[in-house]
């Protein structure tokens, strides 16, 4: 190819182009910084709710459902899970955050209720606390089923609305 009277080689500007793209999306991935997948441990001493709640993953998303048989949305998960150990919550996530104490974030302990503002209002989803940063919850329709989460995940972390206890665990 001749552009102004001089020869350009296209084979090899295109591979200096290609190697250099490539050494600043490696050298853009080098600099992220990795967020650690912190997998909880769950020890005999845990609280019975948070081994409750992991039996259930897998469950299929339901939306207004509250049972294993018919599956599970967000409220409803909770709400069963915390049944079966005597606690009294409400059926809507805005309802138990209501009623239920506020705990700093960093204060958190597995069994605690993990608030979440995902529709432009406070405390419009709700998950288990685990513990190691993990939590379980049943997200929607897309994500399938009650599934565990990481609040280093960033749309968790932008969306977190605060941490309430249930009484007794």
């Amino acid at each position: 190819m001749r552009g102004n009277g001089r020869l350009i080689h296209v084979d090899g500007l295109f591979r200096k182009l290609a190697v250099l793209s490539t050494l600043l999306i490696m050298a853009g991935c080098a600099s992220t910084p990795r967020q650690p997948a912190r997998v909880p441990v769950f020890p005999s001493s845990a609280p019975p709710v948070v081994h409750s709640a992991l039996a259930l993953k897998g469950v299929p998303y339901r939306s207004g459902g509250d049972s294993p048989d018919e599956g599970f949305d967000c409220s409803g998960f909770v709400q069963y899970v915390f049944s079966r150990h005597g606690f009294r919550l409400p059926r809507r996530s805005e309802d138990m955050a209501m009623m239920l104490p506020a705990v700093a974030v960093q204060e958190r302990r597995p069994g605690d209720l993990l608030f979440f503002n995902t529709s432009s209002r406070p405390h419009t989803h709700v998950g288990i606390y685990l513990g190691g940063d993990a939590f379980i919850h049943s997200p929607s329709s897309r994500s399938g089923a009650v599934m565990i989460s990481s609040l280093y995940q960033d749309y968790w972390s932008q969306r977190l609305d605060g941490v309430r206890r249930p009484g007794r665990r």
